[in-house]
């Protein structure tokens, strides 16, 4: 059964850069879709940027231009490198899968496999 794990949060002033890992138990250059979710205190779970199964990458326009998602196969890792960080930046960031998808979806509820979230906090 994949399971994912979500490492890297942390921290950082408005302007700095984060880093996260989500580690799948399963090779990550299956076919099958990924996200990034991340919810803040009293808000819904929000998108951040979906991977389809082919790599291809599509991001919310909040973090257009700041975030980069990409895959390393070879460690079975999704990364998520997070630039020129905002305090709206600030929540708890989730990783996501759908190992019977090959495209990924705005909607958290078409994703069955959630790592256990990492906490980004940024400072004004």
């Amino acid at each position: 059964q994949l399971q994912l794990v979500e490492s890297g949060g942390g921290s950082v002033q408005a302007g700095g850069s984060l880093k996260l890992s989500c580690t799948a138990s399963e090779y990550t250059n299956s076919n099958y879709c990924m996200a990034w979710f991340r919810q803040a205190p009293g808000k819904e779970r929000e998108g951040v940027v979906t991977v389809d199964g082919d790599g291809s990458s599509h991001y919310a326009d909040s973090v257009k231009g700041r975030f980069t998602a990409s895959k390393d196969s070879a460690k079975n890792t999704l990364y998520l490198q997070m630039n020129s960080l905002k305090p709206e930046d600030t929540a708890m960031y989730y990783c996501a899968a759908d190992p019977w998808r090959k495209y990924g979806s705005w909607y958290p509820y078409e994703y069955n496999v959630w790592g256990q979230g990492t906490q980004v906090t940024v400072s004004s």
